[in-house]
Order: structure tokens, then C-alpha cells, then sequence
């Protein structure tokens, strides 16, 4: 029954995602449709958790947009994503960066990291 599952699924996958971590800033291209027309919407933030499940797996993203925090989460095979793209990285020692929800300013800087 997996493998069924698993076959499956192998159509859907994307094969060009870069590798993301928690604590990236990426920068998210994708569709959104708005009647009859179609446009393409850019959205950035840190990646501050990552559930992964095979076809799946969603990142949750979070920016601070005129001093209110925006969390939006993103199923990364999604047909309606066309690219991601990694700006920064950062060194994290946690797998979900949660605690960043009660920071604010200067104190949710991460420090980067260097490959």
C-alpha cells in the first residue's frame, strides 16, 4: 500500500527545491489568483519550523510588517509556488524558532552563517 502511496506522490514532488533549513530568509515566488486574472506575489521572512511528510512537507514563515508579526505557512510542492529562493543563512541551535514571537527589534536578529 506504501508503495502505491509512494509512486504516487513521486509525480507531484518538485525536484528543484534547494535544501531549507530552519533560520533561512527566503524569498517566495507564487500565483495567486484573483478573479479571472493571475498574478505573481513575492513573500520573504525566516523559516521558523519545517514539518516534513514527503508530498507535504510545509515551512512556516514569519516577517514583521509595520510592527504586527505575519506567520504564513507554505506546502513547498504546492503547484502554486513557482520558485524559493535562499537569501540568507543563520545559525540556530533550536528546530523551531517559536521563541522569535516574543522578541521584538533589534532581539530577533539570528546570527549568520557562514558556509
Amino acid at each position: 500500500m506504501n508503495n502505491i502511496i509512494n509512486e504516487i506522490e513521486k509525480a507531484f514532488k518538485k525536484n528543484d527545491l534547494p535544501i531549507i533549513k530552519i533560520g533561512d530568509s527566503i524569498k517566495i515566488k507564487r500565483v495567486i489568483q484573483e478573479g479571472n486574472k493571475e498574478r505573481i506575489q513575492i513573500s520573504e521572512g525566516v523559516v521558523i519550523s519545517k514539518k516534513n511528510s514527503n508530498l507535504n512537507t510545509a515551512i512556516t514563515i514569519r516577517k514583521i510588517i509595520q510592527n504586527v508579526g505575519v506567520e504564513r505557512i507554505y506546502l513547498i510542492h504546492s503547484p502554486k509556488i513557482i520558485n524559493i529562493e535562499i537569501i540568507r543563512s543563520s545559525k540556530v541551535r533550536k528546530s523551531k524558532l517559536y521563541y522569535l514571537r516574543n522578541k521584538l527589534g533589534k532581539a530577533t536578529k539570528l546570527k549568520p552563517r557562514f558556509n
